[in-house]
């Protein structure tokens, strides 16, 4: 298994099995390096007008916040852990085939020596040494964080946030995330609490994601392009150095860190409730050979039974419905039976008339 785990170990070359066909490598030659993204500032004015025309051009944008204490920790920490001597145990170079289903498997945030495996912690009173899958759901404010497989590392030598940092950070990222809610559907012409509701009761999932130094970036990816099935996606990006880029018009542009910033992703299930107007972005992670990144990525995610749809007021005789109805569980069954970057997973929904 050791040597399947890239991170865990220096590699003067990339293993063949994540080299890409020709026709799939990234060509970071092309890629736009300082594209105008839309930034949105919470506090200033026009906050709606200008979601509304992100959503409708690029499918995302920065949005400017006053960052709160738990959100420096952590990404404090994420820059501690990709800068120190941090590894990790999943793929995070995507070999080709590696995605689709298995893309899922759980969080991998792991920490140790060079060479070795380990497991990231989370304390909380009475379970101070308890493993991260073991604390998959923080009583009261729904949020959800993902497995970690591997073999814990002794107490002294694993990397550790506390549990309350990391729970605080959820309810304030989930807070953003409602409030984002009501400022698209109000762009939308809808009441303010329309997308809220119409997703029912969602869930909020975390994802840490850790790309080593790779020898060889313009043959691989960190993740290929993809678009996210969920509702809406925040992101917070390593400070240090960039690696998501999205396509717009045609063309991969960089999306390059910015202070006291978070990036937010439309959404498969947001272009399906606009009826088509605003775009679920396709989106990749590359990665470099000069140093490591580590972006945490929050998804809001509609209730599994909820019936989901373009909104009734977006229909009319001219502006027929682009999509059929579905629960986001069909939607999502669907979404993972595929590879990541085949066709829109919303091209399998649209109505026949």
């Amino acid at each position: 298994m050791a040597d399947q785990l890239i991170s865990t170990a220096v590699h003067r070359e990339l293993p063949g099995s994540y080299v890409r066909p020709e026709s799939q490598r990234p060509r970071l030659d092309e890629v736009v390096p300082d594209a105008q993204i839309p930034v949105v500032d919470l506090a200033g004015p026009d906050v709606v007008s200008r979601i509304g025309d992100a959503c409708a051009t690029h499918g995302f944008f920065q949005v400017s916040i006053y960052l709160s204490f738990s959100i420096h920790i952590i990404n404090r920490s994420t820059t501690q852990l990709s800068q120190g001597s941090m590894v990790s145990g999943g793929q995070p170079w995507r070999a080709p085939g590696a995605h689709g289903r298995h893309a899922r498997r759980g969080l991998r945030l792991l920490s140790a020596p060079a060479g070795g495996e380990g497991q990231a912690l989370l304390r909380r009173p009475g379970q101070e040494d308890a493993p991260l899958h073991q604390l998959q759901r923080a009583k009261g404010d729904g949020a959800q964080l993902a497995r970690l497989p591997t073999p814990p590392l002794p107490p002294a030598r694993a990397f550790t946030l506390s549990w309350e940092t990391v729970s605080s950070y959820c309810r304030e990222v989930r807070e953003l995330g409602f409030r984002l809610y009501a400022a698209i559907s109000e762009s939308l012409g809808l009441a303010r609490d329309y997308a809220e509701k119409a997703l029912g009761e969602q869930e909020q999932h975390m994802a840490v994601n850790f790309y080593p130094e790779c020898p060889a970036p313009e043959l691989t990816y960190g993740l290929p392009a993809h678009t996210d099935p969920n509702a809406l996606t925040i992101l917070l990006m390593d400070q240090q150095v960039a690696g998501l880029q999205v396509l717009n018009q045609g063309r991969w542009i960089a999306v390059n860190p910015r202070p006291n910033a978070l990036v937010v992703n439309i959404g498969d299930q947001l272009q399906a409730l606009s009826n088509g107007r605003y775009r679920s972005v396709w989106h990749r992670a590359v990665v470099n050979s000069d140093m490591p990144r580590m972006s945490v990525a929050s998804f809001l995610c509609p209730c599994n039974d909820v019936l989901i749809g373009p909104a009734a007021s977006l229909v009319s005789e001219e502006s027929p419905a682009v999509y059929r109805d579905y629960t986001y569980a069909e939607y999502y069954s669907k979404f993972w039976s595929r590879n990541l970057d085949q066709e829109h997973c919303l091209e399998l929904f649209r109505t026949t008339s």
